[in-house]
């Protein structure tokens, strides 16, 4: 009988403090994040939550065109098929003109 391909990801490096990918989501909840989504949009706040799947929740979002200030929400859901990448951001960043 074959056990077809599990669920565990193996690091191939042995180096016992190397931070996993899901080591630095779990250390950024509750932090301001900077999220970039596929179209180019950025969404700033507070990260609530996320999933395996990459969905967002965030708090105190604010949504950015072309660098620009366009919308201000509580609450936002991002679903995670439309994120390019989550960057923390230390902080607010003055939008040079």
């Amino acid at each position: 009988m074959s056990t077809g391909g599990g669920g565990e990801k193996v690091g191939g490096g042995g180096s016992g403090s190397a931070k996993t990918p899901s080591d630095f989501l779990k250390s950024i909840r509750g932090r301001p994040v900077v999220v970039k989504l596929n179209s180019g949009v950025d969404y700033r706040g507070i990260l609530a939550c996320l999933d395996g799947y990459m969905n967002i929740a965030m708090e105190q979002t604010e949504e950015y065109v072309n660098g620009q200030l366009k919308n201000k929400y509580g609450d936002a859901f991002i679903r995670g098929n439309n994120v390019l990448y989550i960057s923390t951001s230390k902080r607010t960043i003055a939008d040079g003109g």
